[in-house]
């Protein structure tokens, strides 16, 4: 008796797999016969977490363009590197001796590549002109011989990798990653390419303002002393800025930061290197899969739905991962997404939008938060409207999820 009823379990397990399985090829099938939707240049895969099945998948093997779930990439080799409670350190240094409050030598402001450094966006930090103003008037410094000097020594290589277009670079979106980062690297809607010079301005103008002289000498550095440590927020809050609002600046900075941590120069070049030797440490499918930046904003990039889908299920056992992602519904780039539907809150997922490209890719969630099916679609040479591309994902997520 018990032998038949085990069988009979099987066989019902089957059949509902079975079933599930012809759901999601069915609702699949209609989703690439969508009007506007190129098959040819679709990538999707879905996979359920508690048994790792393939629910559906269609040219999982096909190296596409990313845009910006390209972040999804950069947040999970930071997080696996450095951990949610890390923080940004830029130290500040004197560099010669406190005669009686007159500084015989520089002020030092080591670049950290933080991009949150008086950021408008969150999470926020303190002002750190006024913590060095605070940290010179804490040494009874009111008079300096030297100069500020301003050491991105240990981020080296160029702000911007070379593929990125012209006319982002032009743009507040498409600014550079330095390793001194300042008020989001823009002003206005435009890109500010050198922000050491404006914080070297701003900075001058906060002493001066509280009564600490410069005579601007040129003197060689000597042996430094720190005075100061600003902090940024723990990282995890600015991963979870960054995968919300989709800031391509943290991004770039966190993918620096990450190839700085695993013995990299600090460059993009070498980080990706970096990150490409994890992934393949993690034995994630990498064929195909080409990485230029962490922010997406490269079309030279290129990934599978095989490698995002198997990177999402490596990261869901993340306690902390899945919850950078916006909730359908409910919050940055997904708040439109399958809101007010029976979906809503339940899928987590990071997009990806360029000209002729929208992509997804994240989870779906139980009641209590917690991944259940990895989720990657990646529609690239979209020939008609975005909308229509986005409702035809939309109606596919009902579909397969019998909502």
């Amino acid at each position: 008796m018990k032998f038949y009823r085990s069988v009979l379990s099987l066989m019902l397990l089957l059949v509902s797999l079975y079933s599930f399985a012809g759901i999601g090829d069915e609702a699949l099938a209609q989703f690439i016969k969508s009007n506007g939707i190129n098959p040819n240049s679709v990538s999707v895969k879905i996979i359920d977490l508690e048994d790792g099945s393939v629910l559906t998948e269609h040219n999982p093997n096909l190296p596409l363009v990313p845009a910006s779930i390209m972040k999804s990439l950069t947040t999970a080799a930071l997080l696996e590197s450095a951990g949610p409670d890390w923080r940004y350190h830029t130290r500040i240094y004197i560099d010669g001796n406190n005669d009686f409050g007159y500084l015989r030598g520089n002020v030092i402001v080591e670049g950290a590549c933080d991009p949150t450094l008086n950021s408008e966006k969150e999470p926020y930090s303190e002002d750190i002109l006024e913590e060095i103003s605070r940290a010179l008037a804490s040494q009874l410094i009111n008079r300096i011989e030297g100069n500020i000097i301003i050491d991105e020594n240990n981020f080296t290589g160029n702000p911007r990798p070379a593929s990125w277009a012209k006319e982002d670079c032009a743009k507040y979106y498409g600014t550079g990653s330095h390793a001194l980062n300042y008020s989001d690297n823009a002003r206005g809607d435009f890109a500010v390419n050198d922000p050491s010079s404006s914080f070297l301005t701003l900075l001058y103008k906060k002493l001066s303002d509280n009564g600490i002289e410069f005579e601007n000498k040129d003197m060689p550095e000597g042996r430094r002393i720190q005075i100061y440590d600003h902090l940024s927020a723990p990282v995890d809050e600015i991963m979870r800025s960054c995968m919300m609002r989709s800031d391509n600046l943290f991004a770039e900075s966190m993918l620096r930061t990450f190839g700085k941590m695993e013995g990299a120069d600090g460059s993009t070049e070498q980080a990706v290197k970096k990150e490409m030797i994890l992934w393949q440490q993690k034995n994630l499918p990498l064929e195909g899969v080409r990485i230029i930046d962490g922010s997406g904003l490269s079309r030279e990039n290129r990934v599978t739905a095989d490698f995002m889908s198997e990177l999402l299920k490596n990261m869901s056992i993340n306690p902390h991962y899945a919850s950078f992602f916006p909730l359908a519904g409910q919050e940055g780039t997904l708040k439109k997404f399958l809101a007010g539907s029976p979906l809503d809150s339940y899928i987590a997922m990071k997009t990806g939008s360029m000209r002729g490209i929208q992509c997804y890719a994240g989870y779906k969630l139980d009641d209590d938060y917690i991944p259940t099916h990895v989720i990657v679609i990646i529609m690239n040479d979209i020939t008609k409207s975005r909308d229509k591309a986005v409702k035809a994902a939309e109606t596919m997520l009902l579909s397969i999820f019998n909502q």
